[in-house]
């Protein structure tokens, strides 16, 4: 006997073994045929026990879509993995006082099961785990590999350092007020000698190719302005008593050149001590050590008080000779540019502020056009455009003729010229922690600093640590018997690099090892990218944009230019999943309006808890979610439920003819066939879910009508029939039973999407609105071929609106085909 309440426990079990046995998810990425398409979601953080919310929304709409792209022909790819190495899970592993190694594991095998009831189509044999050797052996290889390019160097730096995590974030992780994007712990400033990756060299090629990929507009910008690129002048300022040395300063201004009136350093520019006086000495460390315990953001910030010490030396001017004092302030970063800058307080607002609070020099040499500034009475720079003025043979120029003329005059005295720079800093990769793959490098004391030979990779992370908990240096550089070994150019002692590495590396490629799992022999299979790369849709979260997306489109680059991947960015088509709110605000624990998907899943069930989220609200713009919301979606499901124990058994696969249908139930069939199917390609879900919810109640409301009593139930089956394949992408598992129940043998999924019949959108009537002297008076049915005549004498003829017109003469009759009569009376 079959429930009248839908079963969905036994129901959802029964196909996650079933897709199991069968293989219903497998793809055969060597079977070219087809058109493969591959879809991708960033995989998750295995760094607490389960799902949170965000991912059964990221998670459950990526797959409705995927879904759908298979019943409309295409051979879908959508892999899952866990991205198990770095902070995320090793913060959690000292949390709950267990071995990272030991929580990751288990989380992943918690989590996916939880991935499991989804009821997503992953295929679990191209799984990744970037915290197992098989897959950090190639996070290495490519660390060698970028060594071997000239592209990973080390170097002692001045970098952001986590005072809370105990470790060197990049300045994608850096959060913008300054704090750490994990724990949110306000960065300083540390040096130390770190590993970097030189992603400054590819800063052209891929802002360029942002041209051709479909990303969201937003991120587009993030990236255009992360990587900065800024065109003007390099200028060199010789230093006063030392023949031929000079320091570079780049300014995107050089039309402002003769109204440079001081020079300053970074206090972490390597030429500061130098170039500081005795007299000077004190003071300026003093400054500098001050300085470094301040942000990068704190330093540059607007509203900061502007403050600097005079180092004592002197530059000259490159074109007039005239002597410029050397200041250092933490304004000027020593990571940006050349860590130096001409000062131009007349014409930049950071050096008016400096200039005015030390009494330094002000020169105008740009004046507005209908303007007369003079140095003694403005009170802020100025920056806009005009012709220049106290600039030697260029006075009276266009101050933007002047960038050009200036430029090449510097170029031809051999002081500067023309130059490019960028915003974006190489990549530092370093970390002092514990969990996440060893950098594959050996330091020898004859050689130098050797990389391990291919052959002797993966180089494993010692699971017997003693102290795996930061603090403040490598972990690894405790454990001796791992850190001490051989050089493997000369054979004598050395030491393996103490420090691992950054896990935005794992992720950076972890697209293009999915293709490749199965291989243990090497990193990628070539085949497979041809027939599948680039990703045609991934879906991941907005604040990946100056972070994990800058490194992954930088490591496919690389890739391609070595002849390792076939195209140069990763993904054709980015989508940015929204967020869901609970009363209007972002869930936090802190306050308690955090929605534990388990508790809604164990009570309604995996298909109906994913698609009230679809229902929620717009995939890319999220939603709020209500408790009692999601009744509705599970009185939905039930309807139709109940509607298949009423019309049990198999039936053919026909389209219902339109003639075997009421009107209204055909429509609302064929508009929901299409405009799903729009939907879904677009991924709108919440409209898709109420074009089903508009065909079930037209259903009900001809089947109260006639009281259920059909002498042929064959039209409602093929109806229920149709709803099962589009329903399917939503509630997988329901759509399955449904299917079943109805006959299928196969998967409905293995089914074409249904098409739809365009005449049968067209309704034989039409609502027509009255009005009286504008006033909405009736609403009516009409024809919807009737003419404007057969209109208007349908409209005076109502009773409702003889009312409004006995004994009034009527002025005007104003028809709007096929939608309204408004008649005007007097």
């Amino acid at each position: 006997m079959i429930e009248q309440r839908y079963p969905f426990r036994d129901v959802e079990k029964k196909w996650q073994k079933l897709w199991d046995e069968r293989g219903n998810h497998e793809v055969d990425l060597d079977d070219a045929s087809g058109e493969p398409t591959y879809v991708l979601v960033m995989f998750s953080y295995p760094s607490a026990s389960k799902l949170h919310i965000g991912h059964w929304w990221n998670y459950g709409g990526v797959d409705t879509h995927s879904r759908f792209l298979r019943m409309k022909g295409k051979k879908v790819f959508q892999p899952m993995g866990f991205d198990s190495f770095g902070l995320p899970a090793e913060n959690y592993a000292i949390k709950v006082g267990t071995h990272p190694k030991t929580v990751t594991e288990e989380s992943i095998t918690y989590i996916r099961e939880q991935l499991k009831a989804i009821g997503a189509m992953y295929d679990w044999r191209w799984e990744v785990v970037t915290s197992r050797p098989d897959y950090y052996k190639w996070t290495q290889w490519l660390f060698l590999k970028l060594y071997e390019h000239g592209l990973a160097y080390q170097k002692e730096a001045l970098v952001n350092w986590c005072p809370s995590c105990q470790t060197v974030l990049a300045n994608e992780q850096v959060n913008q007020d300054g704090s750490c994007e994990r724990c949110g712990s306000a960065v300083k400033q540390r040096k130390l000698t770190q590993w970097f990756f030189k992603i400054t060299e590819y800063a052209d090629k891929m802002l360029e190719g942002l041209k051709d990929i479909d990303w969201p507009e937003s991120t587009v910008k993030r990236q255009e302005n992360w990587i900065g690129r800024s065109t003007g002048s390099m200028i060199h300022f010789p230093i006063e008593g030392q023949k031929d040395r000079r320091i570079e300063a780049f300014t995107t201004r050089p039309d402002t050149l003769f109204g440079v009136t001081y020079v300053v350093l970074a206090p972490e520019h390597p030429l500061v001590s130098e170039l500081t006086t005795k007299a000077q000495k004190a003071e300026v460390e003093e400054y500098t050590e001050q300085a470094m315990r301040a942000s990068e953001v704190d330093r540059t910030a607007t509203t900061r008080p502007k403050t600097g010490v005079f180092t004592g030396s002197y530059v000259a001017h490159p074109l007039t000779g005239e002597r410029l004092p050397l200041w250092i302030a933490d304004y000027v970063l020593g990571s940006y540019g050349t860590g130096a800058v001409m000062a131009v307080p007349a014409h930049d607002q950071r050096d008016f502020e400096f200039a005015t609070k030390y009494d330094l020099p002000i020169q105008i040499v740009i004046q507005p056009a209908n303007e007369i500034l003079e140095a003694e009475e403005i009170s802020e720079a100025y920056e806009g455009p005009g012709h220049l003025v106290n600039s030697g043979d260029y006075s009276g120029v266009s101050n933007d003729k002047g960038k050009k003329i200036i430029s090449d005059k510097l170029e031809a005295k051999g002081m500067g010229g023309e130059a490019i720079t960028y915003r974006i800093r190489d990549w530092s990769i370093s970390r002092q922690r514990y969990w996440g793959a060893p950098i594959p490098m050996i330091h020898c004391d004859k050689c130098g600093a050797v990389p391990v030979p291919e052959d002797q990779l993966p180089v494993v992370l010692p699971d017997e640590i003693e102290e795996f908990r930061p603090k403040g240096t490598s972990p690894l550089g405790g454990v001796k018997e791992w850190i001490e070994t051989t050089c493997p150019k000369c054979g004598g002692h050395a030491h393996r690099d103490p420090d691992t590495m950054d896990t935005f590396v794992d992720s950076s490629f972890y697209h293009l090892r999915y293709l490749a799992a199965d291989r243990t022999d090497k990193p990628f299979d070539e085949e497979r990218m041809k027939n599948w790369m680039p990703i045609s849709l991934y879906v991941g979260g907005p604040e990946h944009g100056t972070g994990h997306l800058i490194y992954i489109r930088f490591i496919t680059r690389f890739l391609h230019e070595i002849g390792l991947c076939p195209v140069p960015e990763p993904a054709a088509k980015m989508v940015h999943q929204g967020i869901i709110t609970k009363d209007g605000q972002r869930m936090s624990k802190s306050k308690g309006n955090v929605v534990n998907p388990d508790e809604f899943v164990e009570k309604y069930g995996s298909d109906v808890f994913r698609m009230y989220l679809q229902f929620t609200g717009e995939f890319t713009q999220g939603g709020d979610w209500s408790d009692e919301g999601i009744i509705g979606v599970d009185r939905f499901l039930n309807r139709i439920w109940r509607l298949l124990t009423r019309f049990p058994g198999a039936i053919d696969d026909q389209m219902p003819k339109s003639n075997e249908l009421p009107e209204a139930v055909n429509q609302a069939l064929h508009r929901m066939i299409k405009m799903t199917g729009e939907d879904l390609q677009n991924l709108s879900f919440n409209t898709g879910i109420s074009r089903m919810m508009e065909l079930v109640n037209e259903l009900y409301r001809w089947l109260d009508e006639i009281k259920f009593e059909l002498e042929d139930s064959r039209p409602v089956k093929r109806v229920l029939r149709i709803l099962a394949q589009v329903i399917g992408p939503f509630a997988p598992h329901f759509a399955e039973e449904m299917w079943e129940m109805l006959g299928g043998t196969s998967s409905v999924f293995d089914q074409k999407w249904p098409e739809y019949d365009e005449s049968a959108l067209a309704t034989s009537t039409i609502t027509l609105v009255v009005q009286v002297n504008g006033k909405v008076r009736d609403k009516i049915d009409a024809p919807s071929n009737a003419s404007n005549e057969e209109l208007e004498q349908m409209a005076l003829a109502s009773e409702k609106i003889q009312g409004y017109i006995d004994g009034k003469t009527v002025r005007k009759v104003i028809v709007v085909p096929a939608k309204l009569v408004n008649i005007v009376v007097g």
